[in-house]
C-alpha cells in the first residue's frame, strides 16, 4: 500500500530525552516536530513547560516520561510526577513499569501502579503509554506485562526506554501485538533510526515509534514519496539499541 510522508510523521514521537540537552536543544526539537507534524515531542519532565509553549495550538502533542528510566520510583512519586506534568500541559505520559516488582512476580503491585497512572492521565484527558523495558524481561514476563497493562486501562504498551541494555526488536513488537487487544496500541522505541526500521515496526503492528532521528527519517520518506516508492514493506529490518 502506498504511503505519504504524513503517514510516517503521524507515527513518530520525536524524542528529546538525552540528559545533556539544553533548553535551546529542546526548542529546536519542537521546531523539527512542528515542521513535520509528528505525533508528539517526548521530553524530560523539566521540559514540559517549554513544550507546552512551543506546541500550543498545533496538532503535535506534549509528551513526557514518568519514573524514567528505571521505573523504580514509588507509585506515589510517579503519580505526583504525572500530576505536575499534566498541570503543565502534558497530553501523553510514557511511564516505566517497576521492572523488579514484575520480575519478582508481584503482579498486583504492577497492575495497581499502572491503573493509578492510567486513571490520573485519563482524568486530565491524556493518554498513558506503559514502557515494559523488554530487554530485561523473559517472554512470559513480557506477556504478563502486556496483560496487566491492558487490564489496568493503559492506552499503549511500549518496548523500551532507549536507555536499557537493548532496545526495540521485531520479535518483541510481534509478541506485544499478539498479546494485546486491537484497542491497545503498540509503540516501538530504542534503535529505530531510519525509515526502514519505522516501516518494519509498522508492518508488525506498531502505530508509534520513539525516535530522535526524525529529520533523517522524514527526509527519506519525502524522497521516496517523490519517487513513488514510499509504501509498506515486506522485508523487515531489525532495530539496534538506544535512541
Amino acid at each position: 500500500m502506498a504511503l505519504t510522508p504524513k503517514d510516517i510523521a503521524a507515527m513518530l514521537d520525536h524524542s528529546t530525552l538525552q540528559p545533556w540537552l539544553t533548553e535551546d536543544d529542546i526548542r529546536r526539537g519542537c521546531e523539527v516536530a512542528l515542521k513535520y507534524q509528528t505525533a508528539s515531542v517526548c521530553a524530560r519532565p523539566c521540559d514540559v513547560p517549554i513544550l507546552s509553549e512551543m506546541l500550543k495550538g498545533s496538532p503535535v502533542k506534549v509528551c513526557t516520561v514518568i519514573g524514567f528510566p528505571h521505573g523504580a520510583h514509588q507509585t506515589a512519586i510517579k503519580v505526583a510526577e504525572a500530576k505536575q506534568a499534566l498541570a503543565e500541559g502534558c497530553e501523553e505520559l510514557d511511564m516505566v513499569i517497576n521492572i523488579g516488582k514484575l520480575k519478582h512476580g508481584d503482579a498486583d503491585y504492577v497492575e495497581n501502579e499502572i491503573r493509578q497512572l492510567a486513571e490520573t492521565a485519563h482524568a486530565a484527558g491524556a493518554i498513558l503509554k506503559v514502557i515494559l523495558e523488554t530487554c530485561y524481561l523473559t517472554e512470559e514476563e513480557k506477556i504478563l506485562a502486556c496483560k496487566l497493562s491492558t487490564k489496568a486501562g493503559a492506552d499503549f504498551v511500549k518496548t523500551s526506554t532507549g536507555y536499557g541494555s537493548a532496545g526495540c526488536t521485531i520479535e518483541d513488537l510481534k509478541l506485544m501485538r499478539a498479546n494485546t487487544p486491537e484497542t491497545m496500541r503498540i509503540k516501538g522505541s530504542g534503535g529505530i533510526r531510519d525509515l526502514d526500521t519505522v516501516l518494519s515496526a509498522r508492518a508488525v503492528g506498531a502505530s508509534r515509534c520513539g525516535v530522535s532521528a526524525t529529520e533523517k527519517i522524514m527526509a527519506e520518506a519525502e524522497k521516496r514519496y517523490a519517487e513513488g516508492t514510499l509504501k509498506e514493506i515486506d522485508t523487515l529490518k531489525e532495530m539496534g539499541g538506544g535512541y
